[in-house]
């Protein structure tokens, strides 16, 4: 038998459990004192193994509200939902929060969508649509219509009374927000303080006034970094005249940092930023050839210089050996260099003059690991063709110390464009990230190529080893 360690043996997501309680001979209440035990993630990840028969008769089990709970954490929730009738898919989708409801109902056909939005009480319908009035980049498309808002002018016994009343209606209960006398955000009372306050306490005195928050409308990437330093529970959302709208939970910035993130790191790869894994063939095909056939031309201009020296590689074919190095070291400095950029303005560090003295940090950097790059390639360069390759002594460090230059100059200009590139973007309002790093690395290459083999011909062929 194979041995196995303990956390190999561990079934930690609950699946064959969960799957043996809904497909026993259990009563319904046994079931769903079963299910009780296990968190909703957990039930929704087997839904996809279950027959269309055992999720009807799990859900008439366990009831729409426990469902509407359930299927937000399902990753085919629409497909789901579509199998039901749709006054039973309407009952699960008014039991949500507003923004789960309108991400699940964005997955269903059109035709199923419109019958169940009918369905809808208007109420729930009022919420979905505020949410779906946001453009997809504005914090109003993400906001939660779940929480809990109170009036100044209460008492902190009223203020209980009001918690008490709202509590079964709402999740987010961990902060209290406060309204003024014309219905506009005033601040925010944190639930512990209101618990543990004397009755006769004045409500003012618990109130945050300075309490952080965003409007609806506000660039989701151009403000989420301010957010991270807020370790809140929730962030208020306002309209535009400073009434609250909706809430931002800490999952929410979590996860929006996590797509900002992503969606960097698709844009350093010169692909569309829109780009999913479930789009066709085609529609990904016509999304990233633009850059594909711009990159065309900038690497036939490498080639193109590396033809200009064509001369030195019939003389000198062993410099040909080392181009490779010298390429990859440019590009690696100058992606580090870009990473370091784009994240730099994205948190707001840079403007004005401090872009300048950016840049030239970045070159600093850059020009002080070429240099110590250079000299170490020089010795070892010199001596593996030396000792191993048997080339004699002049030609072997002759060579080192062209490839030993060659870097430190490559790598300096790469730091250079790393920074210089995307801070030119950000200047005439274009995307930082759009600066790729197969963008900065085929420009990296071309300064490469030309010094190296530059300094080829001149240091080895015409004034030097192999000159006449």
């Amino acid at each position: 038998m194979e041995n196995r360690s303990v956390y190999e043996q561990e079934d930690r997501g609950y699946r064959l459990a969960i799957l043996s309680a809904i497909r026993g001979d259990n009563t319904d209440d046994t079931l769903r004192e079963i299910l009780a035990d296990y968190h909703d993630n957990d039930i929704a990840a087997v839904l996809d193994e279950l027959t269309p028969e055992e999720r009807e008769r799990l859900f008439e089990v366990l009831g729409s509200e426990l469902v509407s709970d359930i299927i937000p954490f399902a990753e085919d929730a629409g497909e789901i939902l579509s199998e039901m009738d749709a006054d039973e898919a309407a009952d699960i989708i008014e039991q949500m929060d507003a923004d789960e409801a309108l991400e699940i109902l964005e997955e269903l056909d059109e035709d199923v969508r419109n019958e169940v939005m009918e369905l809808i009480e208007d109420e729930v319908l009022e919420d979905i649509e505020l949410i779906n009035s946001y453009a997809e980049d504005e914090f109003g498309s993400v906001m939660s219509t779940n929480f809990i808002v109170i009036n100044r002018e209460l008492s902190v016994k009223q203020a209980m009374r009001k918690l008490v009343s709202e509590a079964a209606e709402n999740d987010n209960i961990y902060t209290l927000f406060v309204n003024d006398a014309d219905d506009r955000f005033y601040g925010a009372i944190d639930l512990k303080e209101l618990i543990v306050a004397r009755s006769d306490k004045p409500l003012e005195e618990l109130i945050y006034t300075a309490f952080p928050y965003v409007y609806g409308k506000e660039s989701i990437s151009e403000n989420i970094e301010r957010l991270r330093g807020y370790s809140e529970d929730l962030i208020p959302v306002l309209s535009e005249d400073g009434k609250i709208e909706g809430v931002i939970t800490s999952q929410d910035i979590t996860e929006m940092i996590d797509a900002e993130r992503g969606d960097d790191y698709a844009k350093l790869a010169a692909l569309s930023s829109e780009e999913e894994k479930g789009e066709s063939l085609f529609k990904s095909m016509k999304k990233r050839i633009p850059w594909l056939v711009a990159l065309l031309f900038l690497g036939l201009a490498v080639s193109a210089v590396v033809g200009l020296f064509e001369g030195v590689v019939k003389e000198l074919p062993l410099i040909v050996c080392f181009q490779s190095l010298i390429l990859g070291m440019a590009g690696n400095v100058g992606t580090q260099s870009l990473a370091v950029t784009v994240r730099a303005l994205g948190a707001d560090e840079l403007s004005g003059a401090k872009q300048v003295g950016f840049i030239f940090k970045e070159s600093g950097i850059a020009l002080l690991n070429g240099a110590f790059i250079g000299i170490s390639s020089i010795l070892i360069v010199g001596g593996y063709l030396t000792a191993v390759s048997g080339y004699n002594v002049v030609l072997s460090f002759s060579t080192a110390v062209c490839v030993g230059i060659a870097l430190c100059f490559a790598m300096m200009i790469a730091g250079f464009t790393g920074a210089a590139i995307p801070m030119c973007f950000s200047r005439f309002g274009i995307d930082p990230a759009i600066a790729s790093g197969p963008l900065i690395t085929t420009i990296n290459d071309l300064v490469a190529v030309f010094s190296y083999y530059g300094l080829a011909w001149g240091l080895l062929l015409r004034f030097g080893t192999l000159g006449g």
